[in-house]
């Protein structure tokens, strides 16, 4: 999605590069969001595409490069401080708590980098903070779909009931920004198109970055898409665009001869 003069970018990355010894993991990369849009980033294996989450996400720290949120250029975030610039993250393993429910889990997902009992966090706040906490947790829920397992134990959901308390986790941080690491791996076909629907119901919450192996799922639910390969973005655009761009053809499918992506998966 191309930006116009009137268009407020929500996050804008440029000259980003990342070197790990002497590999270079990403490369003059540039990535611009804009607020209530869904934003992919694909590529083959090794691309760079998680070392790139991992930046935003204050996970590694890059060696050049400038990050802006709202065209205001802000230093690299620590992970810590993402709550703060109202930055959330999923990871590609779900990372619930075990002893757990559901709703306890994601009541604790401003800070679930702690792993306590929710309860006894609970005595430390206002009986109306507390209940606050939890109003807060069953909307996150139920936009992500999983209002009905809020009593579950983690130990018995299934790994896409997981994958949605997973979201409702990030969701109950309150992000502008959400970034989604591979949401659809694991999951059937019926379970993709369900998570699609859900994905382009949140645009109107926050913007959301994702990584994707899935192409025809991306395809179906992006706004704009970035192709990184070897580190660096080789395309951008629309869907429509990259996939027929031959640079692009050429990183998946080690050809030009042919037109489009049909079917390929990062």
């Amino acid at each position: 999605m191309c930006l116009d003069s009137t268009t407020v970018a929500l996050l804008s990355i440029k000259s980003l590069s990342v070197n790990f010894g002497g590999l270079k993991a990403l490369d003059d990369v540039h990535l611009t969001v804009e607020k209530n849009s869904v934003t992919s980033v694909i590529g083959p294996n090794g691309a760079g595409k998680t070392t790139l989450f991992n930046v935003i996400s204050g996970l590694v720290k890059p060696d050049s490069g400038s990050l802006s949120l709202h065209e205001k250029e802000i230093k690299w975030p620590a992970a810590h401080q993402l709550a703060g610039l109202k930055i959330a993250r999923t990871l590609q393993g779900v990372g619930l708590f075990s002893g757990l429910t559901v709703l306890e889990n994601v009541m604790i997902g401003r800070d679930h980098h702690r792993k306590s009992n929710v309860l006894k966090d609970a005595l430390g706040l206002s009986e109306k903070d507390e209940r606050e906490l939890k109003d807060r947790a069953m909307d996150a829920l139920a936009w992500a779909g999983a209002l009905s397992l809020a009593d579950k134990p983690i130990s018995q959901l299934t790994y896409p009931d997981s994958k949605r308390v997973a979201l409702a986790r990030a969701l109950a941080q309150e992000p502008e920004l959400l970034l989604l690491d591979e949401p659809a791996a694991g999951l059937g076909q019926s379970e993709i198109d369900s998570l699609g629907e859900l994905i382009n119901g949140l645009k109107r919450r926050c913007a959301i970055i994702l990584v994707e192996h899935h192409v025809d799922f991306v395809g179906e639910i992006s706004d704009s898409v970035y192709v990184l390969n070897f580190g660096k973005v080789i395309s951008s655009g629309s869907f429509d665009d990259v996939k027929r761009d031959p640079a692009v053809v050429a990183a998946y499918l080690g050809t030009t001869t042919q037109s489009t992506l049909g079917g390929s998966h990062a």
